[in-house]
């Protein structure tokens, strides 16, 4: 059985003390990180009408969230969450925020193959779709890979497979109590941002795509200060796009903020130092879980073009973040380091690596039923 988180009984709802920070987010003033962490305990506690959360994520959204609020809420989250034991230190996640309303193929889940495939240990962290039409929980069903089936389990596909995936309702029950209202609303509120900072399998390391540059900066010092060793956050600047995308992009630069040696750095990626063609961002384009799942599948069986590309950017980053290879130079990309980082991500796909990750937890979902 998966773990139980351990925090205290939760304070009754106090409608005069939301109504007092909501007042306060009315005025356009910050909440402290202590301030942000009680509401949004209180939310994740099952404490707080629908209606008044709706109201507290516009307000902050309105007034424009801040670090210490992500930090408030992060913590709140991790509080209540039921961890997964026992995983490799080196372990690995690659997760997007999303909400960047782009609607592209699931570029971090076929990451997460990728990197398995290469002996990289990965616990990809994901959730059904929010704001988008295929979250990675929506794929992986459809490819057949079973989701949060229990420790034991978890741990043996971590040694057989190098990779597990962590569906969030199994992991955060507490993100239920906003769950409708997220839907409701439709667009990314800062949950979007708490999800890739919360999992389960508490891993150190990550390539965190982000939906807009200004948070890149912000998440990095909230891992930071939670203990990261090794984090990327990255927001790709499409040249045909009107806002970020949540991915190291084929389609234009990529701004990065870095996480490294405890120290941090930005930089520039572009995918010419890859040795990769521009492709615009239309060229991903996804559409229904069913549709997302086979295109990632021919992936793994040797599909070529910008999907592929796109992947290889982001495993060939990946690796680094993984300590597998060594492509900045001065705070910046070493363009060699990079092709040859490309070239080791393409070997696991054109070795069938990858695939033989899908077909090992394909074939374990048979035996293992997931917890509800």
């Amino acid at each position: 059985m998966t773990a139980q988180p351990q925090h205290s009984a939760p304070d009754a709802y106090d409608p005069t003390r939301l109504t007092a920070t909501l007042l306060k987010l009315a005025d356009r003033h910050d909440l402290d990180v202590g301030e942000a962490e009680a509401a949004f305990g209180a939310i994740m506690d099952g404490a707080v009408p629908p209606e008044h959360i709706a109201a507290f994520l516009m307000a902050l959204r309105v007034k424009g969230e801040t670090r210490d609020e992500l930090l408030g809420a992060v913590t709140a989250l991790r509080a209540r969450m039921h961890p997964v034991p026992a995983m490799p230190e080196d372990t690995l996640d690659v997760c997007g925020t999303g909400g960047d309303h782009y609607g592209t193929l699931n570029v971090s889940t076929a990451v997460a193959f990728v990197l398995a495939g290469l002996g990289v240990p990965v616990a990809k962290h994901g959730n059904r779709a929010v704001s988008s039409r295929s979250g990675a929980s929506d794929v992986l069903t459809a490819l057949g890979v079973p989701l949060s089936p229990g420790a034991e389990t978890h741990a043996a596909w971590m040694r057989d497979y190098r990779a597990i995936f962590l569906a969030a309702p199994h992991h955060h029950p507490a993100m239920r109590h906003a769950a409708a209202v997220r839907k409701m609303l439709a667009l990314p509120t800062l949950f979007n941002l708490v999800g890739p900072l919360v999992n389960p399998a508490g891993v150190k390391r990550q390539l965190i795509g982000v939906f807009s540059p200004r948070w890149l900066e912000p998440i990095v010092d909230v891992l930071r200060t939670l203990g990261s060793e090794r984090v990327w956050a990255v927001c790709g600047q499409p040249r045909d796009g009107k806002t970020g995308i949540d991915e190291i992009t084929l389609a234009g630069p990529t701004l990065a903020v870095a996480l490294e040696q405890g120290q941090t750095c930005q930089f520039v990626i572009e995918p010419e130092m890859a040795g990769l063609a521009y492709a615009p961002v239309s060229a991903i384009k996804g559409k229904d879980a069913h549709h997302n799942a086979a295109t990632l599948d021919a992936l793994l069986h040797g599909a070529a073009g910008p999907y592929r590309d796109t992947v290889l950017l982001n495993a060939a980053c990946a690796l680094h973040i993984a300590g597998r290879v060594s492509i900045l130079r001065n705070g910046h990309i070493d363009p060699t380091a990079l092709q040859e980082s490309v070239a080791q991500a393409a070997f696991s796909l054109d070795s069938g690596a990858a695939l033989a990750v899908l077909n090992g937890l394909r074939s374990s979902s048979a035996m293992h039923t997931p917890e509800t």
